[in-house]
């Protein structure tokens, strides 16, 4: 069930928006909002298995032996995130439905915040570090393609551009942080982890560790000095800014240090470093709000320093500080979801945002005005407020945390937060709707309220804003104190007792003196319209945060320019000498301090067969040597060197190796020359004499050490890992084939991710060719490759080639489970087929009988081919087993006999077609007409 909370927004909810947007934008909305509402009830259901620190689990083995495998855990902590993305991001959808006019598209919003709560619900459910790294980077994926919805807009372009930047490079440290956690730890198993929190803290790799985790949480969560994202991020439709900043994007790297505080608390190095940066980024974010004219702006600096806040609270780690940012980060989704619809609402009814040109906007909406007064009252800390009860916590752990000097810094600097925090509350609520001396006249006196749908969202939340802030012990204490204890993990703390009131101590004075402090610095500022003529960009400079990452954006493409400029010359010969060169060194480094003598293997004498082998391969390699300038020999002579490989497999007993081998010798060079058809014949001579030197030198070192390590494995004894796959063979993967067993069963992965990258180097292909013309129609400036009808005896011929390779090439496919053959053979075979048939009828008629249009539909084949095999490995989770594991049965049907059947031999129906596919699309692509278009006349004669 957990699974299928993920599955209804990722899959169902990203597509079933579009279908219902063709019946009406009504239809998609109710669609969209329940299939939202179900998640929220699905998540509701498990409310009392989680209590008193219980949780659900959901496993689904992908690579166990790599630790990695789809492992869900549904406690309270992540439940309360969960059950925030859901609910508000309901409110989110019915608000976007009466925001969004009917000239923007509501479906491919929809999808996109659909596939965006998808991956928050991914991050708070997952127990798995790898997986939870999965969701995160498609949090960034989304988020970037929901921050630039409007993509003719220059500012969302770039915003969207931002964000994706600085949260991929988080997710890459992150990434580095969490396979060291699982090599010290041994497991990627979170709750596993946190039973080996002392091995991680006491391990030499902690600090990499704590510094690679942090960059990802503090670049997700707009700490300082990563916040500059945020506010460039408010170019995106205000419904998606709501869900942003009120419970996902920004919320992920909160939960992520909530989820791993076990692992880091008590790590003085943590504690300081999150503590400090929590703090400064509370007081940078508050301070910068006051001056923002935007109201987005202004709540997306808010946004940033109540996140610096519930960092600043998770660094000082105790169980009552993490109470308090469980608390905080309830009532800041609440209270900050509500303000961004509000602002939504003055932009949809009043045409702008900017607060230079909003005042005396509450004769005309008092119903948002109210809301909006109680929304930044909660903002500020006003008492009846929630956020009045999290702030008074916050002032009680940082003083309680803390002693001496540090206490009084700690002390002025969060009071001064609290004092910026009410001055851009009372802004945004003085400023838009009550100031109107200085403001200018609204555009038009037609101004009214929305429609009750777009109000409602906001009318809830407020209210929620105003119910937990006077009833707190009855609303949310018990959910506050559970989420505590799944989140520290133990129940030995002192519970949680909120109340209106704790009696008359520093943080209440501390309250007192942020309220009126606050009232007073934003109506000394305001007095006579001072406060919308100060800009902070001079004085700042260069220290502003975009400053700094466009100034890093910019060396960064210089250093590339440079870099690209001493590099790509153009020539190939030097790109293959930088490239040996390193590799050369890369092997080099590792083997200094071994013993490089020859090993104690008693040898044999080589047979005379292996010699002439030698001698033929000696003899090719120089014949390459010489005519290397003459393409098409250099082909052929390739050729020739690809079998004498293959008799050498034969030799050793590896006939899958040399059928592969040939078919692949064959298929490749049928490519290449058809692309030397595009070229000149000769590769120009571009070595001076020394250059000649150097390289022969560069050969032969390289060539002699090559065989040297080859030598010194071949002279050593060694144990070998065969025996296991011949013993495993039939009764694990059901075939005596041990290659094809291993190709499609033991290795089964490793041979989708090989498959999928041939398909998507075809279709690169594809991409790169589309469009291009190789003009001339002599020898040396190039071939016509164009694929007319041979002679007849061909044509003839090829109707009983045809289908004898096509027998041919089932009987591999069919019996490579036991014998030599399988998919990829059958595939190459097939091809090779298909490409002499092309030869035989020419292009146009081929794929005309294939019902394919110049290659067209060779894409449909390499998808095909990889949705087999990826179902092929997904149907085993039905059996409760790992991804891609293969299951085989013995049959006896009338009139056959017993019969074995496997469904790895689905797998390779799935490797089958993505060959042909893959191998046909390259064969098209560049015989297509298109791609030779003549310069002069075409010249008599059949040109295949």
């Amino acid at each position: 069930m957990l699974f299928l909370i993920i599955l209804l927004p990722l899959l169902l909810g990203t597509t079933m928006v579009w279908g219902l947007d063709k019946l009406s934008r009504l239809a998609t909305v109710i669609g969209a909002s329940a299939l939202s509402i179900l998640c929220f009830a699905l998540l509701a259901q498990y409310l009392p298995d989680v209590q008193n620190g219980g949780d659900v689990r959901y496993v689904l083995d992908w690579l166990p032996s790599a630790g990695i495998n789809i492992d869900l855990r549904l406690d309270a902590l992540s439940l309360m995130f969960s059950m925030l993305i859901t609910g508000i991001g309901t409110l989110i959808l019915i608000y976007a439905y009466y925001y969004l006019s009917a000239k923007n598209s509501l479906a491919k919003l929809y999808s996109l915040l659909m596939l965006f709560m998808a991956a928050m619900l991914g991050i708070s459910l997952s127990n798995n570090l790898i997986i939870l790294l999965v969701f995160w980077e498609l949090t960034s994926i989304s988020s970037f393609l929901l921050v630039g919805y409007w993509q003719r807009y220059e500012a969302a372009q770039r915003g969207a551009r931002m964000a994706l930047t600085i949260t991929g490079m988080g997710g890459l440290c992150m990434l580095g942080g969490f396979v060291l956690i699982g090599q010290v730890a041994g497991t990627y198993q979170i709750d596993q982890l946190f039973e080996r929190a002392d091995i991680i803290q006491n391990s030499p790799y902690f600090l990499p560790i704590l510094f690679l985790v942090l960059m990802g949480a503090f670049t997700k969560s707009a700490q300082f000095p990563f916040h500059f994202w945020l506010p460039n991020a408010m170019a995106a439709p205000t419904p998606v800014s709501a869900y942003l900043h009120s419970a996902t994007m920004v919320k992920a790297g909160i939960f992520l240090l909530a989820r791993l505080s076990p692992i880091f608390v008590g790590a003085s190095v943590y504690h300081g470093i999150v503590t400090a940066v929590g703090l400064l980024t509370l007081c940078i974010g508050a301070f910068l709000a006051i001056f923002k004219e935007d109201l987005k702006g202004l709540l997306a600096y808010s946004t940033i320093s109540h996140l610096g806040l519930i960092v600043c609270l998770l660094g000082i780690g105790s169980p009552l500080a993490i109470a308090a940012a469980i608390f905080h980060i309830i009532n800041h989704a609440t209270f900050k979801a509500a303000l961004f619809m509000i602002a939504g609402i003055i932009d949809h009814e009043t045409g702008t945002r900017d607060l230079r040109k909003l005042s005396g906007v509450w004769q005309f909406l008092p119903i948002t005005g109210t809301l909006a007064m109680v929304a930044c009252a909660a903002m500020a800390g006003v008492p009846l407020t929630n956020g009045f009860l999290s702030k008074e916590m916050f002032f009680t752990e940082l003083v309680a945390s803390h002693s001496g000097f540090w206490l009084m810094v700690m002390t002025v600097l969060a009071t001064l937060a609290g004092i910026f925090a009410v001055a851009y509350s009372v802004r945004f609520v003085h400023g838009v709707f009550f100031d109107a001396q200085y403001g200018k006249p609204l555009p038009s006196p037609e101004i009214h309220e929305p429609a009750k749908g777009m109000l409602a969202p906001v009318a809830l939340l407020a209210s929620l804003c105003i119910v937990v802030g006077i009833f707190p012990a009855l609303t949310v204490q018990g959910i506050i104190n559970q989420v505590t204890t799944a989140t520290v993990q133990h129940h030995d703390f002192e519970h949680v007792h909120l109340a209106l009131w704790h009696g008359f101590n520093v943080p209440l004075v501390m309250s007192l003196i942020a309220t009126i402090g606050g009232l007073a610095l934003y109506f000394a500022l305001a007095k006579n319209g001072r406060l919308r003529q100060i800009d902070l960009d001079p004085p700042l400079g260069k220290f502003r945060g975009i400053y700094l990452f466009d100034a890093f954006l910019k060396k960064l493409l210089l250093f590339s320019r440079y870099i690209k400029k001493n590099t790509e010359t153009g020539a190939l010969q030097k790109y293959l000498f930088v490239i040996l060169c390193f590799s050369m060194l890369m092997v080099a480094i590792p083997l200094f301090g071994y013993d490089l003598s020859q090993g104690t293997r008693e040898l044999n004498h080589a047979p005379i067969a292996a010699i002439a082998m030698w001698l033929l391969l000696i003899t090719a390699c120089l014949m390459m040597l010489w005519f290397h300038h003459e393409r098409i020999k250099a082909v052929l002579i390739s050729g020739g060197i690809g079998l004498v490989v293959s008799v050498t497999f034969v030799t050793l007993s590896a006939p899958d190796l040399a059928l592969t081998q040939i078919t692949v010798d064959i298929v490749t060079t049928v490519l290449l020359l058809m692309s030397l058809s595009l070229l000149p014949q000769l590769t120009p001579y571009e070595s001076t004499r020394s250059q000649r030197w150097r390289d022969a030198i560069l050969a032969i070192v390289g060539g002699l050490g090559l065989g040297w390590l080859t030598w010194l494995v071949l002279t050593r004894d060694h144990q070998s890992i065969s025996w296991f796959f011949q013993q495993q063979s039939i009764p694990l993967g059901g075939g005596s084939n041990v290659v094809n067993v291993i190709l499609v069963d033991f290795r089964g992965f490793d041979t989708f991710g090989e498959i999928t990258v041939l398909g998507i180097a075809a279709i690169g292909a594809l991409c790169l060719m589309d469009g291009m013309r190789a003009h001339g129609t002599t020898m040396t400036e190039g071939l016509t490759y164009r694929f007319n009808p041979s002679p007849l005896m061909m044509r003839m011929a090829m109707s009983w080639v045809m289908p004898l390779a096509l027998v041919v090439s089932l009987y591999i496919f069919l019996r490579g489970h036991n014998l030599p053959g399988g998919g990829f053979i059958a595939g190459l075979i097939t091809s090779i087929a298909l490409v002499i048939q092309y030869m035989a009828y020419g292009q146009d008629r081929t794929e005309h009988i294939l019902k394919v249009n110049s290659g067209r539909r060779y894409e449909k084949w390499i998808g095909i081919g990889l949705c087999i095999a990826g179902a092929t490995g997904i149907a085993a989770w039905a059996w409760g087993r790992p991804f891609l594991t293969s299951a085989h049965i013995y049959v006896s049907p009338p009139l056959i006999g017993k019969l074995h059947l496997a469904s790895a031999a689905a797998f390779d129906v799935g490797v089958y077609i993505t060959v042909v596919g893959a191998t046909m699309l390259l064969i098209s692509v560049l015989g297509d007409s298109r791609h030779s278009t003549m310069s002069g006349p075409m010249p008599s004669g059949d040109q295949s």
